[in-house]
């Protein structure tokens, strides 16, 4: 029987790190949430090890960069990656890595990658989420059903600890719960694609000499490549004692004993050894995107809307972009200026950054299958001259067939959303969607450009939780656009807009244009070199009140024809 009603402007279900992630920010923003998680906080088994740089800048703005970068994970752990025969037999190739500490942020940002698992990562955001008290974390309770209407979401829930039934009555509800979502049920939604790339076994085992057994070095990632190709690999989970074992597989499920598991362990190692089995996962590599993230009063982020290969990390990263895309949108329409398409821009703009994602996740996947279909030649396996050859060139193709994975920065940052309902087209053209570069562009859809200021700090800085104005001039002394008219047309419908003015040729080359307007998100929405002829349609395309048609015809002429993006 319910006994509890309980009243929050939106209900997260899933306390994983998307879950925290979008509760945290909306806290950030003052915007109560209430989380319901069905387990009790902890992580068992890391799924997720690499902080990418976008999620870094997020943790920057959050404040939480000396948290991840002080992890139990070793700074001073090498981070290669090596492809071997066996830990004790042949080195085939590797990609050298420094240490985290050693590795220096791309120019293109004030952070760089860091190297902290999942079950570091998430009591560092559980921590910080915590810290605000206007979010409620409550865990062991798990959503029994979901229902929609014009007013609200009301949700039935379970305390697991002590079996007593609540209601949750909210304004919006985000499933962050995972592939098997009970919000996207509620929606009527499934996930679309391929449910099985490869069935794949992974086991955290523990051993403290493993290090001491060969002679390749420490490294975070080993490849295991056999006479049939890729076989398994292994992970320097904790850069001491705890390790995560994949055995591959292939797309045909199969039930992988322990016995088979161990000898598994044993052959990769190349050698009889102690270790410890902690625990054991078996699961399906998939690349399924939802059709849609929501509607209108529920929506769907990270493995609850897209499921891709861990092969090259992108899959809580997408997730946390997931979740600050939402929480400014939810946080503009609790306060009351969000425009009500807003929340419609969502899917539209994080629907085809996960397709993209998934998709280049599972051509990851099958770089790292390639030596199934191009097997190594026996003479790999082989002692001598001839197996000497043989092992470095084909060490030298793998190598090269593996290096998009390693050098991503622009899956990280170069997403862009465009088109947009709520970015208004510059006119400029798109440039190329790279993987492996990533060229800073303040085209309207990409993320607002990072350039060192003259006080130590980063533009980036200056974004967060309002809309940003920047007036840019090359330099001191240079005229300004007079800006009244769109600072007037924000003050009227409530948009928060802070006026930033900038004199700096380095911000001037970056950002191309005189005036840009930075999103919460840190996301341009617009920009041009005069005040457009309507403020109030550009005001209303970017709060979600209007239509981008609308908004584009306003820009001045003059602003439409610059194509220095």
């Amino acid at each position: 029987m319910t006994t509890t009603q309980i009243r929050t402007p939106i209900l997260i279900v899933g306390g994983g790190p998307v879950g925290l992630a979008l509760a945290g920010d909306l806290a950030w923003r003052n915007v109560p949430s209430l989380l319901l998680e069905r387990g009790d906080g902890t992580v068992d088994q890391p799924k997720m090890d690499l902080v990418g740089v976008r999620t870094m800048e997020y943790c920057r703005r959050w404040g939480i960069v000396g948290a991840v970068e002080n992890s139990p994970y070793p700074r001073d752990y090498p981070q290669d990656y090596v492809w071997v025969t066996a830990l004790s037999g042949y080195e085939l190739g590797r990609e050298p890595f420094p240490p985290i500490a050693d590795e220096a942020p791309p120019v293109q940002s004030p952070q760089k990658r860091e190297r902290c698992p999942q079950d570091m990562f998430d009591p560092i955001l559980q921590e910080w989420v915590r810290s605000m008290p206007i979010a409620q974390l409550r865990y062991r309770c798990e959503v029994l059903e979901l229902t929609e209407s014009d007013a609200g979401v009301r949700a039935i829930a379970r305390d697991l600890e002590t079996g007593e039934t609540f209601e949750v009555l909210a304004d919006y509800a985000v499933g962050c719960d995972g592939a098997g979502s009970t919000v996207r049920a509620a929606l009527g939604q499934t996930l679309e694609g391929i449910p099985a790339l490869t069935y794949t076994t992974n086991v955290i085992f523990r051993s403290e000499d493993l290090d001491t057994l060969h002679d390749k070095g420490p490294a975070y990632r080993y490849i295991f490549i056999g006479p049939g190709g890729t076989e398994a690999t292994l992970v320097a989970i904790n850069g001491a004692d705890r390790w995560r074992f994949s055995i591959v597989g292939t797309p045909e499920k199969q039930d992988v004993s322990d016995e088979e598991i161990e000898r598994a362990i044993v052959h990769a190692v190349g050698r009889e050894f102690d270790f410890e089995i902690i625990s054991v996962v078996k699961w399906a590599r998939r690349e399924m995107v939802a059709k849609t993230f929501g509607r209108r009063r529920m929506f769907v982020a990270g493995d609850a809307a897209h499921l891709m290969s861990p092969t090259g990390g992108f899959g809580m990263n997408t997730g946390i972009g997931d979740a600050v895309d939402l929480a400014w949108k939810l946080a503009a329409r609790h306060e009351g200026w969000g425009g009500e398409h807003l929340l419609e821009s969502y899917e539209a703009e994080r629907r085809p950054v996960a397709v993209r994602n998934v998709t280049e996740a599972s051509s990851n996947l099958g770089r790292m299958l390639s030596a199934r279909s191009s097997l190594p030649p026996a003479a790999v396996f082989e002692a001598g001259p001839e197996g000497d050859a043989a092992r470095l060139e084909f060490g030298a193709w793998y190598t090269a067939t593996m290096r998009r994975e390693w050098f991503t920065i622009g899956i990280h940052l170069g997403y862009r959303y465009d088109p947009s309902p709520i970015c208004v087209d510059d006119g400029t053209p798109a440039p190329v969607d790279e993987v492996m570069t990533y060229e800073q562009t303040a085209r309207p859809g990409s993320r607002a450009p990072h350039v060192w200021l003259a006080d130590g700090s980063s533009t980036l800085d200056l974004f967060g939780r309002t809309f940003v104005l920047l007036r840019i001039a090359a330099g001191v002394g240079a005229s300004r656009p007079n800006v009244d008219d769109f600072v007037r047309a924000a003050a009227e419908v409530g948009l928060p807009l802070r006026l930033v003015d900038l004199d700096d040729p380095n911000v001037a080359a970056a950002y191309g244009m005189s005036l840009v307007v930075v999103r919460p998100d840190g996301h341009v929405a617009w920009r041009g070199d005069l005040v457009p002829s309507d403020s109030s349609a550009v005001i209303d395309t970017i709060r979600g009140a209007g239509a981008s048609a609308d908004a584009s015809r306003a820009i001045d002429s003059h602003s439409a024809a610059r194509s220095n993006a």
